[in-house]
């Protein structure tokens, strides 16, 4: 089983160069329909910007990457760009970069050192969203127990979610699906058998930094077989 790391959302940071502005945008994309769709809003929001430089990652196995100098000299700038997001080991990422020109040129060395920071800086701050294989389990049990197994599901590191108390009490587990037979002997053990779990098929979940849950992270048609 494979996870990957992404962004969890769109992430904007700006750096100064010799008078020129480098403005980097960083998305989370799925697609490289998706990342042209950003890329076009970049364009829309700096319509003066004289250069759009790009690079993104899409994929785990043999990615696909594709980068553009968006006029700037060969090498100078998309591909310093690809190296930032392949070196912080993400991927179905976007970064573009616009550079609003301050008047005095950089060169070559000036240029790989500015694009390399500008999209440096965005990735940097740019929250993560960590993607797995995870599976719902829909847990529902006694009163009665609830209150010890929530105790030894937490003590686990488990986050219940969408908790409904009516004859029962049901809830949502999302653990990986390596975890499930690990999880589901947890809470049958802790209720003697009474609880009964129901397991979804695995698709690839996001997981924040907070525990919150991103779905839909990954096309199905990309996922490895």
């Amino acid at each position: 089983m494979m996870s990957f790391v992404t962004l969890a959302y769109a992430w904007t940071a700006e750096t100064i160069e010799k008078k020129s502005r480098f403005i980097a945008s960083a998305f989370p994309i799925r697609s490289e329909a998706e990342a042209f769709t950003a890329l076009d809003g970049v364009r829309e929001d700096h319509p003066d910007a004289r250069h759009h430089v790009y690079a993104y990652r899409i994929g785990i196995q043999v990615p696909s990457e594709r980068f553009s100098d968006d006029g700037e000299p060969s090498g100078t700038a998309g591909r310093p760009v690809l190296e930032v997001i392949r070196r912080k080991g993400l991927t179905n990422v976007l970064v573009v970069v616009t550079r609003y020109f301050g008047g005095i040129l950089l060169g070559a060395s000036g240029l790989v050192r500015a694009y390399t920071e500008a999209a440096a800086a965005v990735l940097e701050e740019a929250p993560k969203l960590l993607c797995a294989q995870m599976c719902d389990i829909l847990v529902s049990c006694a009163y009665e127990h609830y209150g010890k197994l929530m105790h030894l599901l937490e003590q686990t590191g488990l986050r219940l979610y969408d908790a409904e108390f009516t004859e029962a009490v049901r809830f949502r587990l999302v653990v990986r699906e390596t975890d499930v037979p690990r999880t589901v002997a947890l809470v049958t053990d802790a209720t003697s058998g009474q609880a009964t779990c129901r397991v979804s098929p695995p698709a690839y979940v996001g997981v924040t930094d907070a525990g919150e849950l991103v779905r839909n992270v990954w096309l199905r048609e990309n996922v490895p077989e």
